[in-house]
């Protein structure tokens, strides 16, 4: 009844994004461009402008860490190309969880939607955030660390800000993506040409010997890698909103062909910036390597290096929170979360609760004192999923051949970033073992108890709760489930 009356009502109006009546579903409001830059502003946060050193300080020299963060950009164009097959090939939205739930049914989906929705994502979008508000209160508190208070306020701030503005429209979403990440880009331009500047001025000392002096173990080469890898992270973003690109055959794998390509690029060359100015001992020991670049270089103007960080990782939090909240929506559209969680705004035609219910869930992982550990830890998840979906378009091309793969990439690509994920998984296990990873996989073996009590079985008390909680929900926020496009 209420469901209806909201349904009249949509009929009466017309979306405020679009003069045209639409029906009530996610709408395909992005293009190449708005694609483009939710991959370039998502893999770009405050990483390669505060601590770029974590490769560094793994293979102790210039030149093969130069060499590390170029093999970690093939390999994420690699991973990133076996995901074009399947965003092409699967065109729904949800990133890794609608391509597991195809190649493998319905557990190995869960258990990813499970370990993404509770940690994965939201304390990465709260970690995103605190840096933000680090650098924003930093000014103000010149000569010491600002309250812990006031830096987790406004981080919550924040969080709530971004959810508030992905949830009133998409496009103005994607507009604020876009503009972010034109801002991150003119400083990485500016640090980039200051230190190509310095090179073609003589400034080449640092680049003697590069390789003198390198750690070239296997287990360092396999942290370098891992560290590399973490800094390219959101290079599968764009898959979690396949269902809102225009034309995706077409500019999904366009937009990871242009996207990746180019943060490869400005990772080199400013790591190349940076290493014209600071000897590798300095670089470590600096506690934010662009401030420290830009009070060498930049002075008197050096003040615009934390102030375009605060633009990158505002942007970068802003991709997370929009990509996020799609996998949210698709789970709960399969029925692996509260049903409410799929539906749609009347009027904004945005997946408000889920994007409402994914800043909840950040906020919660401000509270204590430290969350980095957490994601460290559950980071080897991230991997593990990784090769467990490129494992799916392998087994798919032997048990799904009747699906239309309008990109087809070589058989050898997804089998090689397979075994780099097997690598990336058991790489931090076997190199520091902590009983910390074990009780991450039984975090994630946990979602089977929640599945069998709420998905598979569907016990009739706990039906008895969730379906007024979401008539109630559904009335305060104006929501309903999304409707099918007419043909």
């Amino acid at each position: 009844m209420e469901e209806m009356s909201l349904r009249k009502r949509r009929g009466d109006e017309k979306s405020i994004q679009s003069s045209e009546p639409k029906t009530t579903s996610l709408q395909k409001e992005l293009g190449l461009f708005s694609g483009t830059c939710i991959i370039v502003g998502t893999i770009i946060g405050s990483g390669i402008f505060i601590s770029p050193k974590s490769v560094l300080r793994n293979m102790e020299a210039v030149g093969p860490c130069l060499i590390i963060w170029t093999m970690c950009g093939v390999l994420a164009t690699l991973g990133a190309l076996c995901f074009a097959e399947l965003g092409t090939m699967i065109t729904k939205s949800g990133g890794e969880y609608p391509y597991l739930m195809e190649a493998f049914g319905p557990i190995p989906a869960y258990l990813f939607s499970w370990s993404s929705l509770f940690v994965i994502k939201p304390s990465s979008f709260a970690i995103i955030c605190l840096s933000f508000s680090e650098y924003v209160c930093a000014p103000f508190y010149s000569g010491c660390s600002p309250p812990q208070v006031v830096v987790k306020s406004l981080a919550a701030a924040a969080i709530l800000l971004i959810s508030t503005v992905n949830a009133l429209s998409v496009r103005l979403g994607s507009y604020v993506q876009n503009v972010f990440t034109a801002a991150k880009m003119v400083i990485v331009v500016i640090i980039i040409v200051s230190g190509l500047v310095l090179l073609a001025q003589g400034n080449t000392r640092n680049f003697e010997n590069s390789f003198e002096g390198a750690s070239l173990s296997v287990g360092s080469i396999s942290l370098a890698l891992y560290n590399g890898l973490w800094a390219y992270d959101g290079w599968n973003q764009l898959n979690y909103i396949t269902e809102e690109l225009r034309n995706p055959f077409r500019n999904l794998p366009l937009a990871i062909i242009i996207g990746i390509p180019l943060v490869t690029g400005c990772y080199i060359l400013m790591n190349v910036s940076y290493f014209t100015v600071m000897t590798a001992t300095e670089l470590l020991q600096s506690q934010a390597v662009a401030v420290t670049f830009g009070d060498r270089v930049l002075y008197p103007a050096s003040w615009i290096v934390p102030l375009f960080v605060a633009f990158s990782t505002i942007g970068a939090a802003n991709g997370s929170c929009f990509t996020a909240g799609r996998l949210v929506f698709v789970a709960g559209r399969e029925g692996h979360m509260l049903k409410v969680l799929s539906y749609v705004s009347v009027r904004r035609l945005t997946p408000a609760p889920a994007i409402m219910f994914h800043g909840m869930i950040a906020i919660i992982y401000i509270i204590p004192g430290d969350i980095n550990s957490l994601v460290n830890y559950f980071s080897f998840a991230a991997w593990l999923f990784y090769g467990l979906t490129i494992t799916g378009l392998i087994v798919m091309r032997f048990t799904r051949k009747e699906l239309k793969r309008p990109i087809k990439v070589p058989i050898f690509i997804p089998i090689l970033v397979t075994l780099l994920s097997v690598f990336l998984v058991l790489a931090p296990i076997i190199s520091a073992p902590a009983w910390e990873y074990l009780y991450c996989v039984l975090f994630m073996l946990s979602g089977l108890v929640f599945y069998f009590l709420f998905v598979y079985y569907k016990f009739a008390w706990a039906q008895k709760i969730s379906k007024p909680l979401t008539m109630h929900l559904q009335m305060l926020m104006e929501v309903v489930p999304p409707e099918e496009a007419p043909e």
